[in-house]
C-alpha cells in the first residue's frame, strides 16, 4: 500500500530532536568508549575545545577536567559565558561569539553547534558562568530546560563550569579509557604552550610542544635529534625512526585532524621537495617518507573542516588574504628545514643513510610487490580469503566509522560471523592455519607469505595507512592457547610493519562469551567465570550452562548479538614506556630462561581470565 503524502506527513524537527534523531551527523560514530573516534570522547573534546579557545585568547591558564564514573566536570577560567546568553548558548543552534572573528580569530568551534550537541545528549547537562562576582546557573535534561538561577559566585574566579552525563538512551554501557583520555589532554597541552589541564589531580603541561609530542609516542628513539622548527602559526617536528611505515600526527587551531587535510598533503610533498633539493638527487618519495615520525600544527582563519567531527581540514588557504596552505607550509620548509640541514651535517648524513637503505630494500623486492599484487587480486577475485563489506574507512561514506574487518581463524568461525554480519559495514578475513612469527623479518617476507600478503591487500596498507579500507581491525581468535597464540602471532606482524596501525587506535581483539547460561526463559551470556556465576545465581540455581570451546561453535544466530550494536571490543594500545623492539625481542624472539621464568611466574589458574588487550 502506498503511503499517503499530504501536508502532515512534512514534519520539523526541533535542534534537540534532530541531534538526538541523528547524533551521527554531530559526533559520529556512537560507540561503547573502546575506541579512540567513539562519540563520548567527542562530547568532552566539544567542552574543552572552548574553554582551549578561551586560553588561546589569552584568559585561564588552567582547565580542570574531573570524570567520576560516567560525569564528567570542566571548569575552566576564562571570561565565562556573558549571563544573559547562558541558556542560547547552550541551547540555540548557530549561537555563539566565534561568528565574530574578532574575539576568536583561530578557533576550532565555528559551527555554532558543539556544546548544544553535548546538551542534547546528555541525560544530565549543567553549564554555570562566573563572571565579575556573578553567577548564573542553566540545567538541562537531553536539552530541555530544567531549570535557571542566579547565584552567589563568592570567591569563584571568572571562568565556566560544565557538568554532564552522557545518555545512557543514546551510548548504551559506554565506559571511558583513561589512556585515550590523557592523549586528548596531552595533546591539548602540546599545542598550547603555558596551559595546564589537570585531570583527576594529575597535571598535564608543556614546554616543548611538538617535540614534546613526538617524544611521548615514540616506542624507540630516533635516528637522529628530532627536528624542531617554529614560525609565526605553524610548528613542525621530524625525526625517523626503525620502523616500517610513516607515522604522522597533525593538528589546525588545536584540534588533532586524525584524517589529515590539505595540511598534512602539503607537509609531505614540502618534506619530499626540500631533501631532494638539499641532496640535489630525484630520489623516490616512498624512500624519503619511509620511518619518518612528525607532527606539522598551523592556524587557519576560519577553517572549513570536511565533517562537523573535524578530523579532516578542507581549507585551501589560511586566511581570507592570506596564502595557500600548500604555499605556506612549502615557504617554511624550504627556509627552515634547508637551513637546519645545512647548519646540523651530521643529522643530514643520517638521513640520507636511511634514505639509500630504503630505496636498496625497496629495489629488493619490487619484483616480488608485482607477483605478490598479482596473487592477492586473484585471491580477492575469487573471494577465497575476503568477504567484504559495502562501505570502507577511506570513503566519506556516511557509516565509515562504524566499518570493521574480522580477522578469523578457520573456516567454521568465519563462516559463522559472515552470516551473522552487517554487509554494509562488517568484512571478514579468513585465515588458514598460525600465522608466521615475523618478529625480526624484513617487509620481503610480507610479500613472500601468502596469508600476510593477502592480509595487506585486503585491508589496502602496503603503503601506509591512510587508504586503510576499514576504521576497526579486529582479531576474533577462540579463547583459548592456540587462538592467543594466533593472537599474539597478529599483533608481532602489526608491530613489525604497520605500527601506526595500532598507534592510532584501529586494532582491537573481540571479546566473546565463554559461556551459556540458561532456562526455559532467560538466556545469559558471560564473559567470565564470574558472569557465569552471577546468571546462575540470578537463575535461582536451575540453569544449563555450554562452554563454548571455540568461535566455530557459536551459531550464527546467536553471534548476530555479539558482534552489533552491544559487541565488546578491546583496543590493543602501546604506551611510551612500550618499547616495541625490546617488547617483541622479549615475547617473540628465541626462547630465553628470562621469558620461561615470566611464564611461570606469571601465569593463571584461570586461562579465561588472560586480558585480551595487553600487548
Amino acid at each position: 500500500m502506498t503511503a499517503v503524502y499530504t501536508e502532515d506527513t512534512i514534519r520539523t524537527l526541533d535542534w534537540k530532536e534532530h541531534i538526538r534523531k541523528r547524533p551521527g551527523m554531530y559526533i559520529g560514530k556512537l560507540g561503547d568508549g573502546s575506541s579512540l573516534d567513539d562519540g563520548i570522547y567527542l562530547l568532552i573534546k566539544e567542552v574543552l575545545d572552548n574553554a582551549v579557545d578561551e586560553y588561546m585568547m589569552g584568559f585561564g591558564k588552567t582547565i580542570e577536567v574531573i570524570i567520576n564514573e560516567k560525569e564528567v566536570t570542566i571548569r575552566d577560567y576564562g571570561r565565562g559565558v556573558p549571563l544573559g546568553k547562558l541558556v542560547d548558548v547552550a541551547s540555540k543552534m548557530n549561537t555563539g561569539a566565534k561568528y565574530d572573528s574578532r574575539v576568536f580569530k583561530k578557533t576550532v568551534g565555528l559551527n555554532g553547534v558543539g556544546i548544544k550537541a553535548v546538551n542534547a545528549l546528555s541525560s544530565q547537562f549543567v553549564i554555570q558562568s562566573y563572571r565579575e562576582k556573578d553567577c548564573r546557573l542553566a540545567e538541562f535534561s537531553r536539552g530541555e530546560l530544567v531549570s535557571e538561577q542566579e547565584l552567589s559566585s563568592g570567591d569563584e574566579n571568572n571562568g565556566t563550569r560544565v557538568v554532564f552525563t552522557p545518555d545512557n538512551e543514546i551510548f548504551g554501557k559506554f565506559r571511558f579509557i583513561p589512556e585515550y583520555l590523557e592523549r586528548m589532554f596531552r595533546n591539548y597541552v602540546y599545542l598550547n604552550a603555558g596551559l595546564a589541564i589537570v585531570f583527576n589531580g594529575k597535571r598535564f603541561q608543556s614546554r616543548n610542544g611538538l617535540l614534546d609530542l613526538l617524544e611521548e609516542n615514540m616506542s624507540s628513539p630516533g635516528l637522529y635529534p628530532i627536528i624542531h622548527l617554529r614560525g609565526t602559526d605553524i610548528e613542525v617536528a621530524i625525526t625517523h625512526g626503525k620502523q616500517y611505515g610513516e607515522e604522522y600526527y597533525s593538528f589546525v587551531n588545536g584540534q588533532n585532524t586524525s584524517q589529515g587535510g590539505t595540511h598534512l598533503i602539503a607537509f609531505k610533498e614540502a618534506l619530499v621537495k626540500v631533501v631532494r633539493d638539499f641532496y640535489k638527487k630525484d630520489f623516490d618519495a616512498s624512500d624519503i617518507r619511509t620511518s619518518v615520525i612528525a607532527a606539522v600544527s598551523i592556524k587557519v582563519e576560519e577553517p572549513v573542516f570536511e565533517s562537523q567531527t573535524k578530523t579532516k581540514l578542507g581549507s585551501r588557504d589560511i586566511g581570507p588574504e592570506g596564502p595557500s596552505v600548500r604555499n605556506f607550509i612549502m615557504d617554511f620548509l624550504r627556509t627552515n628545514l634547508d637551513n637546519y640541514l645545512h647548519k646540523h651535517p651530521e643529522t643530514a648524513e643520517i638521513i640520507l643513510a636511511r634514505i639509500i637503505e630504503s630505496e636498496k630494500e625497496r629495489k629488493a623486492i619490487s619484483g616480488i610487490r608485482k607477483i605478490a599484487r598479482e596473487r592477492a587480486k586473484k585471491a580477492n577475485l575469487h573471494n577465497k580469503k575476503l568477504r567484504d563489506c559495502r562501505s570502507h574507512w577511506n570513503t566519506n561514506d556516511e557509516r565509515r566509522l562504524e566499518t570493521t574487518i574480522f580477522i578469523t581463524e578457520g573456516d567454521s568461525a568465519s563462516g559463522s560471523i559472515t552470516k551473522s554480519r552487517d554487509v554494509n559495514t562488517q568484512a571478514v578475513f579468513s585465515l588458514k592455519g598460525k600465522p608466521l612469527n615475523t618478529f625480526g623479518l624484513t617487509k620481503k617476507i610480507v610479500y613472500e607469505n601468502e596469508e600476510f600478503n593477502l592480509l595487506q591487500s585486503a585491508l589496502n596498507i602496503e603503503d601506509g595507512i591512510e587508504e586503510l579500507r576499514y576504521n576497526n581491525v579486529v582479531i576474533a581468535t577462540d579463547a583459548d592457547v592456540d587462538g592467543m597464540h594466533i593472537r599474539l602471532l597478529l599483533i608481532t606482524f602489526f608491530l613489525q610493519f604497520f605500527p601506526d596501525l595500532i598507534k592510532n587506535g584501529h586494532l582491537y581483539i573481540l571479546q566473546t562469551p565463554l559461556f551459556r547460561v540458561r532456562d526455559k526463559k532467560k538466556t545469559f551470556y558471560c564473559y567470565s567465570e564470574a558472569e557465569k556465576e552471577r546468571a546462575v545465581r540470578a537463575l535461582n540455581g536451575k540453569a544449563e550452562i555450554t562452554r563454548f570451546k571455540g568461535l566455530g561453535e557459536i551459531s550464527p544466530d546467536e553471534f548476530r548479538h555479539f558482534i552489533g550494536k552491544d559487541m565488546r571490543l578491546e583496543p590493543v594500545q602501546l604506551k611510551k614506556e612500550d618499547m616495541v623492539a625490546d617488547m617483541l625481542s622479549f615475547y617473540m624472539g628465541k626462547n630465553s630462561p628470562e621469558r620461561q621464568d615470566f611464564i611461570i611466574e606469571n601465569l593463571r589458574v584461570d586461562e579465561d581470565m588472560v586480558p585480551a588487550g595487553s600487548v
